[in-house]
């Protein structure tokens, strides 16, 4: 699956690429993810209701239609995998993918 992102290509002179720059949220989540962590935004959204998917979405600045295009599904049908009280692994799988994130930090 390919994960659209809006990252940045940067060439050095000999015209080959030297540097990638990613938005930041992005780069967090990731960090955060390669050391299994969870940042307190998302943990504060899911204490409010949100659910883990729902929280992760807030927290790296998507909307469910941005979700639903990395995906390849509509965005109604990403909302109600938002709102599920308990998505399938495999969906956990996908949208953890979309994310940039593990899928364990959406089983919390």
């Amino acid at each position: 699956m390919n994960t659209p992102t809006e990252i940045q290509v940067i060439n050095g002179p000999d015209g080959k690429p030297a540097f990638v720059v990613i938005p930041y949220a992005q780069y967090v989540a990731q960090h955060n993810a390669s050391n299994g962590l969870t940042p307190h935004e998302v943990v504060s959204r899911m204490v409010d209701g949100a659910s883990a998917i729902k929280a992760w979405r807030e927290y790296l600045d998507l909307t469910q239609e941005e979700v639903s295009q990395r995906l390849g599904i509509t965005q109604s049908a990403y909302a109600q995998q938002e709102t599920s009280a308990k998505p399938r692994k495999l969906t956990r799988e996908k949208i953890a993918a979309a994310f940039g994130i593990k899928a364990d930090q959406l089983a919390i």
